[in-house]
C-alpha cells in the first residue's frame, strides 16, 4: 500500500509518499481502506516533533473513514465491507476510566497519528473500539474530515455548561474546532459571537447563525460588551497568545473560558483578582469521549451542524494542503482523497 511517511520532525517537508508492506489486524483490530483522510492542525504540529512520534518514519493523520477490508482473530459485530468512521481518541480500554467512558483520563490515552500510525495511509489497523458505522447518507468527506474537531467543540460546550439563550464568543472562527463550535452552539439555541482575521470568514459564520463578528486583532471585548451588555457567559478559545487578554476581558461576571489549544502562543499573563472578584472560570479541554463522539456524529448525521469543508485534496497532495491549514486559510475542514 502506499502512505505518506514522516522520515524526521522537521516539518511538512519532511513528508514522502512511499510504498510500505499492508499491515494485518491482530486480536481485536480491524484494516480499514480509507476512503477520505481528514487533516488538522495537529499534523502540522507532530510533523515537528510536538509531540515527537515514539518510531520514525511514521505515519500522521488522525481522523478519517472507510470500509472495513479484514478483521482480526476474535472480533464480532463487524463484518469485511461494513463502512465506519474513525474515533481518533486511543485507550487502554480496561481501566476505571476507560470502563466509566472517560478514556480522555485514561494514562495510555493518546490520539491516532500521534504516536500510533495514522490515517495518511491507503491502509490503517485500529482497534474495533475504535470504529463507528457510517450513518446513512452521511458523504465520506464530512465522515472522513468532522471527528477531532467536531467532537473536540462538542466536549468544550459540554464542558463550559452552554446554555440555550446565553451568549457564547468563538475565538478564530473558521479552523475546524472554532468553526463547529459556531455551529454546535447555534444548534443549542445559544447567541453566538465570533472573532476572525478574516471577514470573508465572520461573513460566513453570520450566514449559519452568528449574531455579530469582531476583528481577532482589535480591541473586540469592548464590541463583545457593547453588544451584549455584560460580556459572554462562555468564550471558546485555541488561539492563545493573540487573543487571550482580550477573550478573557470578554467574559461576563460568572463566566466561563474553555481553551483546547493555543496556535498562536501558549504563554499568557493573567490577573487573578479579575478570577474571583467576577467568579469566573477557566476549563481545560481535549478531544471527547466515546459517548460524546457519537453525539458529535449525530448532530452531523442528522444535519442539525453542517460542517462546512474546505477543500479535498488529491492524496498525492498531502504536503500542499497541510500548508493550507499551517497558513491558517481554511474556512473549515480539509481533507484527503485516499480511494
Amino acid at each position: 500500500m502506499r502512505a505518506w511517511l514522516l522520515h524526521d520532525t522537521t516539518g511538512i517537508n519532511a513528508l514522502r509518499l512511499e510504498d510500505v508492506p499492508t499491515p494485518e489486524p491482530g486480536p481485536g483490530q480491524a484494516r480499514v481502506r480509507l476512503k477520505v483522510a481528514g487533516l488538522n492542525h495537529l499534523d502540522v504540529w507532530v510533523s515537528m516533533g510536538l509531540p515527537k512520534p515514539k518510531s520514525l518514519p511514521h505515519i500522521l493523520g488522525g481522523d478519517g473513514a472507510g470500509i472495513i477490508e479484514s478483521l482480526g482473530p476474535g472480533v464480532s459485530g463487524w463484518k469485511v465491507g461494513d463502512e465506519v468512521v474513525i474515533n481518533p481518541s486511543l485507550s487502554c480500554g480496561e481501566c476505571e476510566f476507560c470502563r466509566a467512558d472517560n478514556m480522555v483520563f485514561c494514562r495510555q490515552y493518546s490520539i491516532l497519528g500521534e504516536v500510533e500510525p495514522g490515517t495518511l495511509a491507503e491502509q490503517v489497523i485500529l482497534p474495533i473500539t475504535s470504529l463507528i458505522a457510517k450513518p446513512t447518507g452521511l458523504s465520506w468527506e464530512v465522515a472522513g474530515t468532522f471527528g477531532l474537531a467536531t467532537s473536540t467543540a462538542y466536549r468544550m460546550l459540554a464542558r463550559a455548561e452552554l446554555k440555550a439563550e446565553e451568549t457564547a464568543l468563538v475565538v478564530g472562527v473558521g479552523g475546524g474546532v472554532s468553526s463547529a463550535a459556531t455551529l454546535i452552539a447555534v444548534a443549542m439555541g445559544a447567541r453566538v459571537l465570533v472573532t476572525s482575521r478574516d471577514q470573508k470568514k465572520i461573513a460566513w459564520a453570520m450566514e449559519h447563525g452568528a449574531d455579530a463578528g469582531y476583528d481577532s486583532g482589535s480591541p473586540f471585548s469592548v464590541n463583545v460588551k457593547e453588544t451584549t451588555g455584560r460580556g459572554a457567559d462562555v468564550v471558546v478559545e485555541n488561539v492563545g497568545k493573540a487573543t487571550w487578554d482580550q477573550s478573557f476581558r470578554s467574559l461576563a461576571p460568572g463566566g466561563r473560558m474553555v481553551i483546547c489549544g493555543a496556535t498562536a502562543g501558549n504563554k499568557v499573563e493573567l490577573a487573578l483578582p479579575v478570577v474571583w472578584f467576577k467568579q469566573l472560570k477557566i476549563i481545560g479541554s481535549t478531544m471527547a469521549n466515546r459517548s460524546e463522539f457519537e453525539a458529535a456524529l449525530d448532530l452531523v448525521a442528522s444535519g442539525r451542524v453542517q460542517l462546512p469543508i474546505d477543500q479535498i485534496f488529491p492524496f498525492e497532495e498531502l504536503p500542499t494542503a497541510m500548508e493550507r491549514i499551517d497558513r491558517g486559510e481554511q474556512l473549515g475542514k480539509v481533507g484527503i482523497r485516499v480511494s
